[in-house]
């Protein structure tokens, strides 16, 4: 049985898909790694150590990879491209806040 949302070429859906994929591996990461701390402290640390921002940053871009891979395999490419373009986004966010603050 195909899940539903695997069905739809769609440029939207895809650029949906691509900002909120990485905040769900953000969270994910935090679980992982940090749930000893409070959501709070994690931000805060993220906030003041700029390096492990753009390095989790890229670690939560690995997971757009994926539904990027899963929607070409697909042969959605509506839906990839705007994955795609999300991911662009997020890594010249990244790259910003990395080279200028």
């Amino acid at each position: 049985m195909e899940i539903m949302i695997f069905k739809r070429d769609d440029l939207k859906l895809g650029i949906l898909l691509g900002c909120l994929t990485p905040i769900v591996g953000l969270f994910g990461y935090y679980f992982f790694k940090f749930s000893r701390f409070t959501l709070a402290e994690f931000f805060e640390v993220l906030i003041l150590q700029k390096s492990l921002l753009t390095a989790i940053v890229s670690l939560c871009l690995i997971c757009n990879a994926v539904v990027f891979t899963l929607y070409i395999n697909a042969e959605k490419d509506k839906t990839a491209k705007g994955v795609f373009i999300a991911t662009c986004l997020y890594a010249i966010a990244s790259l910003a806040v990395k080279w200028f603050l």
